[in-house]
């Protein structure tokens, strides 16, 4: 690939947050009167919009209402439980290798903007990019290809110079709406086979992925 800027997603991509997303979920569908699933169950259940992600597991569609009181339960659990997620591992070494190699990186999330950003300022990593961009809705789970387009465009980039690692089949949609390419990772929300259902390339680590732009 002649790629000249990675944008990075962060939840299940740069950060390993499986177990404190797993707590959260099922913090959910018990108070929706649900119970508990399990991670794989999780990753097959997973789609955009993350409401029809809900709505599958519980078995009923959500009105708007409820809609917001999910996304609340949900933020309010994952950020209690925040402290406990790591990096994944070679995080710092691949940053640096990517600028090295003479590429810029930025990130883009569909977390909250405002807790976002803090975050990856405590993980010592916000210097590694050029922009930082995530939820300004108050109300989370839509598309990433809108906020990737106006990423894109606030960077000046050109998007077929423009790789996206994710972990999720929204990240592959919206890098192609976006004229962009894709690298996904097994390491986050979504199975292998949903994510080569995609036609992009599929890796286990973000070493391997970063290994397909030499």
């Amino acid at each position: 690939m002649k790629i000249s800027h990675v944008v990075w997603d962060w939840n299940g991509t740069l950060l390993h947050d499986n177990d404190i997303v797993l707590a959260a979920v099922n913090e959910v569908f018990v108070e929706l009167g649900g119970t508990v699933i399990t991670w794989p169950a999780w990753q097959a259940a997973y789609t955009r919009p993350m409401r029809v992600s809900y709505e599958n597991v519980l078995a009923r569609l959500l009105n708007e209402e409820e809609w917001a009181q999910v996304d609340k339960l949900y933020h309010d659990r994952y950020d209690a439980l925040l402290a406990e997620a790591l990096l994944a591992d070679g995080t710092q070494d691949v940053l640096e290798q990517l600028a090295e190699s003479g590429r810029t990186q930025s990130l883009l999330s569909m977390w909250f903007h405002d807790r976002l950003t803090p975050t990856i300022d405590e993980f010592g990593l916000t210097s590694h990019f050029t922009r930082i961009d995530g939820l300004v809705a108050e109300v989370g789970g839509g598309s990433k290809a809108d906020s990737l387009t106006r990423h894109l465009e606030a960077q000046n980039l050109d998007p077929a110079n423009v790789v996206l690692i994710g972990d999720v089949v929204d990240d592959a949609e919206a890098a192609k709406a976006a004229g962009a390419t894709s690298i996904l990772v097994t390491t986050g929300a979504m199975s292998r086979p949903a994510l080569e259902a995609t036609g992009m390339p599929v890796t286990s680590s973000i070493q391997e992925a970063v290994a397909l732009l030499d």
